[in-house]
């Protein structure tokens, strides 16, 4: 059983929606959907409101794909947990120091 999130990216709406995200980004400016801002950078939709966009077939599909690359997807990881990756180098850099200098 995977973990999904409760929003998703303005790409992983257009292939649930499957319409261009240039579409998706005209509907947020139209206030169609609601947009979240992380960080002041990072776009995000409620999965709900796509699904239910989805579902009640207020969009046609156009049938673009736009593959979430492993380059984004490393992208993301670093920009959500840089805070404990940073954390994780320095609590390992002083391990070493305490542990094998001598």
């Amino acid at each position: 059983m995977t973990h999904q999130s409760p929003y998703v990216t303005v790409r992983e709406a257009s292939q649930i929606l499957e319409i261009p995200e240039g579409k998706i980004m005209q509907m947020v400016h139209d206030k169609k959907l609601q947009a979240y801002r992380i960080a002041d950078q990072y776009l995000r939709l409620k999965r709900t409101d796509i699904m239910g966009m989805r579902n009640s077939g207020e969009v046609v599909s156009e049938n673009v794909k736009f593959p979430y690359t492993f380059n984004e997807r490393l992208r993301d990881f670093f920009a959500y947990n840089d805070f404990y990756v940073i954390a994780f180098v320095i609590i390992i850099a002083l391990l070493s120091v305490i542990f094998f200098m001598k």
